[in-house]
């Protein structure tokens, strides 16, 4: 029998204008504590991009969610937080913000695959 494992994640958003509280999603965080596990992608779909009024241009926003990314990753080029632990990485990136990047409220779930279930919400809620 195989170990379920507890996690939650997050839907990644870009928001063209704050103020109007329009987005669209562009990525996920999913993170399990006990495992020790987090992992993040962004999709940037330009074609559904460009029905908005964007301050920012499409390689703007790709290096602000790259930025999230390698928080996530823990490269230690993205600063200090992303040398804390994996809780505490996303904590971080889904704490709320008043900014062009945002993220959903963590949702909990229970999973035997972590990854096959990261792929599926990444299917079903980005692409």
């Amino acid at each position: 029998m195989q170990e379920s494992h507890l996690y939650e994640y997050a839907v990644l958003r870009y928001l063209p204008r704050v103020e109007r509280d329009e987005f669209i999603n562009v990525g996920l965080i999913m993170m399990s504590k006990r495992r020790r596990w987090i992992r993040a992608a962004v999709n940037v779909d330009a074609k559904r991009m460009s029905v908005f009024d964007n301050e920012l241009s499409h390689g703007e926003i790709l290096r602000q969610l790259d930025g999230v990314i390698a928080v996530a990753e823990g490269k230690p080029s993205a600063g200090p937080m992303a040398a804390n632990p994996v809780e505490e990485r996303f904590r971080w990136l889904t704490a709320v913000r008043s900014a062009c990047i945002q993220t959903s409220r963590p949702h909990p779930g229970k999973t035997d695959n972590l990854d096959a279930t990261f792929d599926r919400l990444f299917e079903e809620l980005v692409l």
